[in-house]
């Protein structure tokens, strides 16, 4: 993708560098981060300088390809630092899907850990793609398009999931408008979706998260596309929190809800979404917001009543039931069906 006229990835390696798209700095400044050590990109996914499930899973290949350049044959450490990288995001299965496929060719060499989180990185991308292909046959001249966080090229390490059908169908010439959700409490698509959308210029404007009923009610809604970061066996999908709300409030209303993720998203070791962790962040996420004040700096203030708890878990779960289909790189497929991808 391109930020003004360069072309740019969310995560690349730069020699034994990790380098990221500072995603908390966004929208209002874009600035590139640079880990050296696996410590370092560790940090670098659990604060979420990098997020989105690719993202987070190529982050996490390229932090398990230092760790084998840091400790070389120490077993004990490098095991020590995949149970580091492991738990860095606990819902995520990109994440997994990399540190394993990355933990397994470093047995043979620590050049086969690096050219195996560079694979991983490549194949993120041209699998979304390859999404954006696919989804955009779903998606009809005119169409107003609701999406929940941000599951576009900032998620992935290019292109996206949920937004690239959107960027298919804008190219393609047909004309489409997106509500974008705001979703509470870190604002990725008030922040980073919206960012998107604007440089790609699509139209778009942000909704607050409570405001999807009321736009279906209204048939202003067409479908509804989010993305994933963990898709059990059976179908059932842990996204964004808010999205199970999306996903009841489409299916009463007759909308289609679709779910675009590539299939190292899915987790066949996963019966079920009850099986599914769900991450736990910190409080202060809902009780604080950050944004740049009038000298431009970034400011963080509390917006809750002083003295309140608050609880805030990352992600729900939406039954496979209230899925319509799932958007992946080799095909469209009902819930019910991905088995016939477990080969």
């Amino acid at each position: 993708m391109k930020v003004d006229g360069k072309n740019y990835r969310t995560v690349w390696l730069e020699g034994h560098t990790v380098c990221l798209i500072e995603q908390n700095l966004l929208p209002f400044e874009f600035k590139i981060f640079r880990a050296e050590k696996y410590r370092e990109t560790c940090r670098v996914i659990s604060t979420m300088i990098v997020r989105g499930a690719g993202a987070i899973g190529a982050t996490a290949g390229y932090a398990m390809a230092q760790a084998f350049i840091e400790h070389g044959t120490d077993t004990d450490a490098v095991n020590k630092a995949r149970h580091e990288i492991e738990n860095t995001r606990p819902t995520a299965q990109n994440l997994f899907y990399a540190v394993e496929r990355v933990f397994r060719a470093g047995q043979a060499s620590i050049e086969q850990a690096i050219s195996e989180a560079e694979t991983i990185a490549y194949e993120d991308a041209d699998a979304c793609e390859r999404i954006g292909e696919l989804g955009n046959e779903l998606i009809k001249d005119g169409f107003n398009i609701e999406t929940h966080c941000n599951a576009g090229w900032l998620a992935f390490v290019d292109f996206g999931s949920a937004l690239s059908p959107i960027y298919a169908a804008h190219r393609s010439g047909k004309k489409v408008f997106v509500y974008a959700d705001e979703t509470r409490p870190r604002g990725q698509g008030a922040r980073l979706t919206a960012w998107e959308l604007k440089n790609e210029n699509v139209p778009h404007v942000i909704i607050p998260d409570n405001a999807g009923a009321h736009l279906m009610s209204l048939g202003k809604i067409d479908m509804v596309i989010v993305g994933s970061d963990r898709i059990a066996a059976n179908g059932d999908v842990a996204n964004k929190i808010g999205t199970l709300e999306k996903a009841i409030t489409a299916k009463y209303y007759g909308i289609p809800f679709y779910v675009a993720a590539p299939t190292s998203t899915i987790d066949f070791d996963c019966a079920t979404g009850k099986d599914i962790p769900i991450e736990q962040r910190h409080q202060d996420e809902v009780l604080y917001q950050s944004g740049p004040n009038q000298q431009g700096m970034l400011e963080t203030v509390l917006i809750s009543s002083p003295g309140s708890a608050a609880i805030n878990p990352a992600f729900d779960v939406t039954p496979a039931e209230l899925v319509t289909a799932i958007i992946t790189e080799k095909g469209i497929f009902k819930p019910t069906d991905l088995a016939i991808l477990n080969g």
